[in-house]
């Protein structure tokens, strides 16, 4: 049932929540039954992943932004209640979009599928919210599946994460079975928030984004005091006051109000001109009244993959550094810098949470904006000490200094977690091993095994999902955290086309491997690159060293065609004459590479 509440609530009848999950355990479906029970949207309007507003999120069924919406709900008590949810992604790429969700409630519902149980990123995510000291409900799904087995599920919850999972509640989002056992749950199973009504404003900028009629629009969940329309606010962090024009919540479209008090989440508008003012994680407080302290910041997302975009026409720089600049405003954790390149032209620099959220830009780019883009190959942030002293930091690795100037070359690291039924571990670990790894743990529940491996994350950013995936028939889930820099035995390897250095397939390869690496992507270009009219040698060489060499032959014009008769001489003669033309043409001809040979010829398989 809804009802409309009229006075202010007070704390004791909101409640703060967000849903975690692995990917596809039906997070988005069960928002959205939430709020066909509550009333929240009409069912003339209800349409599958409401909260999923981006096309491409539609499209893929994943969800890339942490959304929220206020549901009215009148329990069984017959008391009414204000439910303030967020839905956060479950992908590994967007796990920063989780950790701010966390901050701003005080409960998770943990769902997990019935069918598939406990997978890798329901760990991590459940893992934040124990961080965050949230009350966690369990909450079975998909439980009308014929392959559902929630007693060994139930099992798994209590082995692998170690919570209580006798009362998890058993559901079909899809059918809404079980839905309304959720939202009692929710009401008398969750803590409602602490928070002074009369204390001066202290509110958490949870996120913020560009609006293109109402300027920057910022999520905030109150703390302390209350937020209205007029009042003169200030970020604590850069200093900035600015005068509250608009204020509301999300049903799950605005919907304005008078103010916000404790407890509660809404969005307000002050005529913000750009995303960078608003800091994720700042404290908002009144100009004239401030807070004593601030709230305990949220950590600056970091990009862990850069890559290089470049336009395919040198003509469209100027649209993909506008269609760049607006992507940025809507993503705080997507980085650019402008870059030059030999063979590429002018491009950009991009930072990228991972490979999913370099897809999903790229993605963008292509469609929103109708640009043909080049992708350079992914590469990580290695750290290079010079022997003169000091450090740099390498994002792509044709800036790497000469190697008789560097001391050592230090690369990120990473611990993963992999859970899969226990016939792929044989694969996996040799999987893992081919990739450097280093073995830290191997566990088994019932017929599931955990293995947690350190890595190198250069060697997991191109293919390793595709290959896990591929070697467990798709079973094997898969999740990590930068652990630190550690320093290895690197070079650059670089591949030479026709003499010429192709800036975008320069990579970083460990010394024992660059061999391989290079034969492999030079057998690679010789099958993607068309025959010219010219011989075209193909080299992978590290230094002035030549590591590998492959060579596609000319096309052969027969020039002695129209030569009947006479002396061999003539024909000899035509024959020196294509061969010095040839050469001539090696020597100044121009080799096409088309664009989709960059990407697959880094997509060797080297294991």
């Amino acid at each position: 049932m809804n009802s409309k509440l009229t006075t202010p609530p007070d704390n004791s009848q909101i409640r703060n929540f967000s849903i975690v999950a692995h990917i596809d355990h039906g997070k988005s479906t069960l928002a959205d039954r939430l709020m066909e029970f509550t009333r929240t949207v009409s069912k003339r309007d209800l349409k599958e992943q409401m909260l999923d507003s981006m096309d491409i999120e539609r499209e893929r069924g994943i969800t890339i932004k942490a959304n929220t919406v206020r549901l009215e709900y009148k329990a069984k008590d017959q008391k009414s209640y204000i439910l303030n949810l967020i839905d956060t992604p479950g992908h590994v790429d967007f796990s920063y979009e989780v950790s701010r969700s966390m901050k701003s409630v005080e409960g998770s519902l943990l769902v997990v599928d019935a069918s598939q149980g406990v997978e890798a990123q329901t760990l991590a995510n459940v893992y934040q919210a124990l961080d965050a000291d949230h009350e966690i409900v369990p909450v079975l799904n998909k439980i009308d599946l014929p392959a559902a087995d929630s007693d060994r599920v139930r099992q798994q919850i209590e082995e692998v994460i170690g919570i209580d999972a006798d009362g998890a509640i058993e559901i079909s989002a899809k059918t809404g079975k079980g839905v309304m056992d959720v939202l009692e749950a929710i009401v008398h199973q969750l803590p409602p928030p602490e928070g002074d009504l009369n204390a001066p404003l202290k509110a958490l900028l949870v996120d913020s984004w560009y609006n293109p009629f109402l300027g920057v629009v910022v999520l905030v969940r109150i703390f302390d005091g209350c937020l209205a329309k007029g009042d003169r606010i200030k970020m604590i962090s850069s200093e900035a006051t600015y005068q509250v024009d608009r204020i509301g919540v999300f049903k799950p479209e605005m919907e304005d109000t008078s103010q916000l008090n404790s407890g509660e989440i809404g969005y307000f508008t002050a005529s913000i001109k750009r995303v960078s003012d608003t800091i994720v994680g700042d404290t908002i407080t009144h100009q004239k009244q401030p807070c004593k302290e601030a709230i305990e910041g949220m950590k600056p997302s970091q990009p862990v993959v850069y890559c290089g975009l470049y336009p395919m026409e040198a003509g469209e720089f100027n649209t993909l550094k506008d269609a760049i600049e607006k992507i940025s405003l809507n993503d705080s954790s997507f980085t650019s810098e402008t870059e030059a390149s030999t063979a590429l032209g002018f491009g950009f620099r991009c930072g990228f949470l991972g490979l999913l959220h370099l897809e999903v830009i790229r993605e963008r780019l292509e469609r929103e904006y109708s640009l043909d883009l080049i992708v350079t190959a992914p590469s990580v942030i290695y750290h290079v000490y010079l022997k003169k002293g000091g450090m740099i930091e390498i994002y792509n690795p044709v800036d790497l200094p000469d190697p008789t100037d560097i001391d050592r070359i230090e690369e990120p690291r990473i611990m993963a977690t992999i859970l899969t039924p226990d016939q792929f571990v044989g694969e996996i670990l040799s999987l893992c091993h081919a990739r450097r790894g280093i073995q830290h743990e191997l566990s088994f529940v019932e017929k599931r095994a955990m293995i947690r491996f350190d890595l190198p994350l250069n060697e997991v950013v191109f293919d390793f999902h595709d290959r896990l995936k591929s070697v467990s028939r798709g079973y094997a889930s898969f999740d990590y955290t930068i652990s630190g820099y550690s320093a290895d035995n690197l070079v650059k390897l670089q591949i030479l086309v026709n003499s010429e250095p192709v800036d975008a397939l320069a990579i970083m390869v460990h010394r024992t491997n660059c061999e391989t690496r290079g034969r492999l992507m030079c057998e690679k270009l010789k099958e993607l690159i068309p025959r010219h009219l010219f011989k075209i040698p193909i080299q992978a060489a590290i230094g002035g060293k030549v590591v590998a060499r492959e060579t596609i032959a000319a096309l052969r014009k027969d020039v002695t065609a129209k030569c009947y008769g006479g002396d061999i001489t003539r024909k000899k003669k035509l024959l020196e004459k294509q061969k010095a033309g040839k050469k001539k043409m090696r020597q100044f001809g121009r080799v096409d590479i088309p664009q989709q040979a960059f990407i697959n010829a880094l997509k060797v398989n080297t294991d």
